[in-house]
């Protein structure tokens, strides 16, 4: 028998912290309890007095090894999954692009080769859905039989990503049918390439110009038509990136009114402010992200928001590409900077720290919106985001009174840049297990090479 006991830890789920001790068996949580006095002596036992035991970190907004905007993300699903265990993160869901001329199921034939026997942690896959061909919809329905149960559109990029109101009714409807998930990236991307194009005409050429054809207005107005949209066609919905107050608003208030949206923001909007842009020369491109970041009246809404539940979950959305890459690509016209930023590895750390250690959150609320509500929201609970008997042992062991100094120079992902340059946590993540296996220690990954399983959900 393969055994390990965590011991005198407190042990927090969404609702409860208490100190106890977990035991781990054959990969599986076998008991949450006092049962240090009756686990037999030659079971291994570890220390977690002093430190939060909490469930593995469930990352449901990456971007690896992904083609965007002309180019291909930074993090393979080596570096990626390596530097979303040694955060704390033990499962990822991952976005795989519909390539072209080709059909949602070839493309996903594509990302499972990318990912099989090179990712280290759990992971599963949502589909982004751009063309709408013949067929689509019995496709989707395969795809979710297969265990990939959710899919993703944009309603910005005109001319690579973007589907029109229509085209989202329809897969709304195919959704619905096929009983999956549907992400929607909400934004007016027809105003919003209007505004840009009248920037680039007047010599406004550089990386601050981003956040300018980017207004709070061209996300809130997404959300309130998508959800007007998605009643009309009777399928609920998942608002991923969510950034402003506007929109947490109308998420909110769809809710209230009985209509089961649900909503996601990102460790960078409730971290960081607009001020990013007003760095000198050509630093702004770092934070050449999509929503862009917004000013402090809309971060103090996010958090409001994740403290009524109307936003239940925060992801990373780390889409890497590298500042190099930004100014080869877009040193001419901001609006070729490939829009994304790193955040997997960090994502456990900031927020807590940001959150938790700030008195923002609680750290039960904070388990929920990192691991417990992305396991609900995509079909993974409770096999994942629980230190319950029976579910995997994928598990983190935090300390509250660490310290995590990050840095580019020492970052798992494969950047060279962080938008956390200088940051301090007050907290360090000292053990990560991954199906019982312990995979990360003090930020060092241990454990065995393409060790990570597909997850269907």
């Amino acid at each position: 028998m393969d055994a390990t006991l965590l011991v005198g830890g407190t042990v927090v789920s969404s609702t409860l912290a208490i100190q106890a001790d977990v035991l781990i068996e054959n990969g599986k949580i076998a008991a949450v309890g006092q049962l240090k006095e009756t686990v037999p002596d030659f079971v291994e036992r570890v220390d977690c007095q002093g430190k939060y035991v909490i469930p593995g970190g469930i990352d449901v907004h990456t971007h690896i090894d992904s083609p965007l905007m002309g180019t291909v993300t930074a993090d393979d699903f080596v570096s990626g999954t390596i530097a979303a265990a040694t955060g704390g993160t033990t499962t990822i869901v991952d976005f795989g692009q519909q390539l072209a001329n080709q059909s949602l199921l070839e493309s996903a034939d594509v990302h499972h080769q990318k990912a099989r026997g090179k990712a280290v942690i759990d992971y599963g896959f949502h589909m982004c859905v751009t063309d709408l061909y013949k067929g689509f919809e019995s496709h989707m329905a395969e795809l979710t039989q297969d265990g990939i149960a959710s899919f993703k559109v944009f309603m910005a990029y005109r001319g690579s990503l973007m589907i029109n109101d229509g085209e989202l009714f329809d897969i709304l409807k195919s959704v619905g049918d096929s009983g999956a998930k549907l992400c929607v990236h909400a934004e007016n991307g027809d105003v919003i390439d209007r505004i840009a194009a009248d920037l680039y005409s007047q010599g406004k050429t550089g990386p601050q110009y981003h956040e300018l054809a980017r207004p709070p207005a061209t996300e809130v107005e997404a959300v309130s038509r998508a959800i007007k949209i998605s009643q009309m066609a009777e399928v609920p919905l998942y608002f991923v990136h969510l950034s402003t107050q506007g929109a947490v608003e109308e998420v909110a208030t769809a809710q209230q009114s009985g209509w089961p949206i649900g909503a996601e923001t990102c460790t960078h909007y409730l971290s960081l402010t607009r001020d990013a842009y007003d760095m000198p020369g050509f630093e702004p491109a770092k934070a050449v992200l999509t929503p862009p970041l917004r000013t402090q009246e809309h971060q103090d809404a996010l958090w409001r928001g994740i403290n009524t539940g109307a936003l239940s979950v925060v992801s990373s959305d780390h889409c890497p590409f590298c500042f190099e890459e930004k100014k080869q690509m877009g040193s001419e016209d901001f609006r070729s900077i490939p829009n994304g930023g790193p955040g997997v590895e960090h994502r456990m750390l900031v927020l807590f720290e940001t959150g938790v250690a700030t008195g923002k959150i609680s750290i039960q609320k904070f388990v929920e919106v990192t691991s417990e509500n992305p396991a609900k929201q995509f079909g993974m609970f409770p096999k994942k985001g629980t230190i319950s008997p029976g579910a995997d042992a994928d598990i983190v062991v935090l300390d509250p009174r660490g310290t995590t100094n990050i840095s580019a120079s020492t970052q798992k992902q494969k950047m060279d840049y962080t938008l956390y340059e200088g940051f301090t946590a007050n907290c360090s993540i000292n053990k990560v297990y991954s199906r019982g296996d312990l995979i990360a220690v003090n930020g060092a990954y241990v454990g065995a090479a393409g060790r990570g399983q597909f997850i269907k959900r």
